[in-house]
């Protein structure tokens, strides 16, 4: 039987690379880089691929990595996998781990959703989704990273008490997003932890006069 292919919930893009991007890719991708094949199933084992038993966080959608990196710096104690499409964007955060010296991060090109196939259950101590798609229109609406399907493959790969924090300043997004998270038996709803840097998207929305909405789910 043919395996339906998934709805692809992002925009393959490409983009141009500078000379700074480029030397990031050719120095940093073979220590810190992971391509993601559609329909790869090989167990990804994460103590392995960062060199230490730590708890772990995935990162879906980084955009230029500005944040992850940040992040990361801030919290040495987690290792982050970072996964983007988004070619200057991988290079980018490439850089800013090569300039900041971070041994905690691992940068994934690809399908988050088939990365997330590849993780073992409970191996993860928190999964951040900053600033998806919207996919505004009812006709995309199915795109939408925050389905489901989509949820309970996420909460599965959570840890007893892991986090699922997704972040949008689409309030129609929002109050879906919050149907589907408050729909899983799995989750439950959680205080937000300490304040995260802002990402570029954020502030292009703050300017826009959008709200934020912070969607913070704890796996029971």
């Amino acid at each position: 039987m043919t395996e339906t292919r998934p709805i692809r919930t992002f925009h393959p893009r490409r983009g141009r690379m500078g000379a700074r991007h480029a030397d990031a890719m050719a120095d940093f991708w073979p220590a810190y880089g992971l391509t993601v094949l559609d329909g790869d199933r090989t167990p990804l084992d994460l103590a392995d691929l960062f060199g230490r038993a730590a708890p772990k966080v995935l990162e879906i959608g980084f955009g230029m990595g500005d944040t992850t990196a940040a992040t990361a710096a801030a919290d040495p104690d987690r290792d982050y996998l970072a996964a983007e499409v988004h070619t200057p964007g991988i290079a980018n955060l490439l850089a800013l781990i090569g300039a900041a010296g971070l041994t905690n991060v691992r940068v994934a090109h690809g399908d988050a959703m088939e990365l997330v196939r590849r993780l073992a259950p409970e191996s993860l101590d928190a999964v951040h989704v900053f600033f998806p798609d919207p996919w505004p229109k009812a006709r995309h609406h199915k795109r939408r990273l925050i389905q489901p399907g989509n949820v309970v493959l996420l909460r599965q790969r959570l840890r007893p008490g892991g986090v699922l924090h997704c972040a949008t300043d689409w309030p129609h997004y929002a109050d879906a997003m919050a149907q589907v998270l408050a729909a899983d038996p799995g989750l439950s709803r959680a205080e937000a932890g300490p304040e995260r840097p802002q990402t570029k998207f954020e502030r292009r929305g703050v300017r826009a006069g959008r709200p934020i909405t912070d969607l913070v789910f704890r796996r029971k």
